[in-house]
């Protein structure tokens, strides 16, 4: 399985603090979320990336279990560099374990590593529930079955979606078309006066150069998947 140590990106979006050197595990297909996690940890961090293997198709209750043992024996390989966390940044899988079963595969991949390990599910509750977000606005790209698990993740976190909209990405390839300028023009009817923040959803969709102008104009906080977990990642080395 391809692994990388990618080159830093240096962006105005970087978070402050140390450089920190990150074991990122996402779906095969996934092609966004190493090169943003970059744009937003501190300049000089690096990411080793481990592609979990799938099919063409989305992340099910059925097919999960023999994903998610796939991504923990694929963890061991991470023994092989020198880490300081671990980031699972499998979104519609965090969901669809729930919160119990997101904790457990954490768990699993930190007795696997020897490492801490944050995951972009729980990332995204910490982060919505640190701004005292109760009401929110949420952009996926997801069908009805994963969109109903995050409901449900959210709401195990006191945090209602008042205001939604989903790309309902039929398969992988549909999911890696999404632009930047789509997923912007998309957000932007979300930004309503009836909730507390927004969240874009999904660690494949482009979001680096959309949630700050989008926030800035909106007046609220957006946060975003690849974003909250670059944050945590962060947060888990250097607390």
């Amino acid at each position: 399985m391809r692994s990388t140590e990618a080159v830093p990106v240096v962006t105005a979006h970087a978070l402050k603090g140390r450089p920190i050197r990150v074991g990122l595990m996402v779906p095969i297909n996934n092609t966004t979320m190493e090169g943003e996690m970059l744009g937003w940890l501190p300049a000089g961090s690096t990411v080793r990336t481990l592609r979990i293997p799938r099919g063409k198709g989305l992340l099910t209750e059925e097919t999960l279990p023999a994903y998610k043992e796939a991504a923990v024996e694929l963890a061991k390989q991470f023994n092989e560099s020198p880490l300081d966390v671990i980031a699972y940044g499998c979104t519609a899988a965090g969901f669809i374990l729930g919160p119990k079963g997101d904790a457990e595969i954490a768990q699993r991949l930190a007795e696997t590593t020897g490492k801490p390990v944050v995951t972009t599910a729980r990332s995204m509750v910490l982060a919505l529930q640190a701004i005292g977000a109760h009401n929110i606005s949420l952009l996926t790209p997801y069908q009805d079955d994963v969109n109903v698990r995050l409901r449900a993740f959210l709401k195990s976190g006191d945090i209602a979606v008042e205001n939604f909209d989903s790309f309902y990405a039929a398969d992988v390839v549909a999911l890696g078309q999404i632009t930047e300028a789509q997923v912007d023009h998309r957000a932007k009817p979300l930004c309503q006066s009836n909730v507390d923040a927004m969240f874009i959803a999904c660690s494949q969709l482009p979001t680096l150069n959309v949630v700050e102008p989008l926030s800035h104009a909106w007046g609220k906080p957006v946060l975003s998947s690849i974003q909250v977990t670059a944050q945590y990642a962060l947060e888990a080395v250097t607390a």
